[in-house]
């Protein structure tokens, strides 16, 4: 089971996962689950209505639009990373927080390194199963690196020029 770490109140926390990734070919588990895209559309509505919760797992690919209208009843969208330069996933966590104001976790899975902390908090991501195996502690001080950011994002910081001004 890969180890997920939550940001919860400006710090990152190992948590437990109560999902299960279930790959197409394979059976589906009990309880919680994460599915494809594709399996979701083939075998989500039935999940769903027996009162599992259910998360989807988008390819870097894969456009979360596909998502909109089922939104507000999955409980985790799952963004791959295939290769640590592959930013797509960053421009998905976006749009899920501000253009469609999705509520639930966002999680950063597939190549996923610490290095990449701070940019990913920024854009909207909450969870992150790390490829490096970095701790929790190591993500806080990743994420808290930099004092000062230049632009609005998902993550709501006051932007350096309006501190200055202030």
């Amino acid at each position: 089971m890969p180890t997920r770490i939550r940001w919860q109140d400006g710090q990152a926390v190992l948590a437990e996962d109560p999902f299960t990734h279930v790959a197409d070919e394979l059976e589906l588990a009990s309880g919680d689950v994460i599915l494809s895209l594709t399996r979701f559309q083939a075998e989500g509505e039935r999940l769903l209505y027996e009162g599992r919760k259910v998360g989807v797992r988008l390819d870097s690919h894969e456009e979360v639009e596909a998502l909109a209208y089922d939104l507000p009843r999955i409980s985790v969208v799952a963004l791959d990373f295939p290769k640590f330069r592959d930013g797509r996933a960053y421009t998905n966590a976006r749009l899920l927080r501000e253009r469609f104001a999705y509520a639930g976790e966002v999680r950063a899975v597939g190549d996923v390194l610490l290095e990449q902390a701070g940019f990913m908090l920024r854009c909207g991501f909450d969870a992150f199963e790390p490829a490096d195996g970095s701790s929790p502690q190591a993500w806080t001080a990743a994420a808290h690196r930099f004092r000062h950011v230049y632009q609005r994002a998902a993550d709501r910081r006051t932007p350096a020029f309006e501190v200055r001004g202030a």
